[in-house]
């Protein structure tokens, strides 16, 4: 019984340091909310898109297979770890250089 109240313990205090880093970019009057859930390590381990961030890519008009493709793609880069201005830089530029953004671009001219 001791042994199960300790491991309970142990993974209440790993569940609320797990974070989920967001923030929002507006574009074509949408807001994409950028949003990964982090696991309670700095490794990339846990590291997953949250639901409303893929939502947002599809509100974006990308498909939902894009949409979690570049999800994944950003939450599980290492190098954008606890680096939300990186986050978002690398996310701007794959937003201005997808070929969904292009073709509405060309449209628009």
């Amino acid at each position: 019984m001791r042994r199960v109240m300790i491991a309970a313990a142990l993974l209440g205090a790993l569940a609320t340091q797990a974070s989920a880093e967001a923030y929002k970019l507006t574009a074509d009057g949408n807001t994409m909310i950028v949003s990964c859930f982090r696991g309670p390590w700095k490794d990339v381990i846990w590291d997953r898109p949250n639901s409303n961030f893929i939502d947002s890519l599809i509100d974006f008009g990308y498909d939902y297979p894009n949409a979690h493709a570049i999800a994944e793609r950003i939450c599980r880069d290492d190098r954008l770890v606890n680096n939300k201005e990186a986050m978002k830089a690398e996310m701007i530029r794959i937003y201005y250089e997808s070929p969904e953004i292009r073709a509405k671009t060309r449209i628009l001219r």
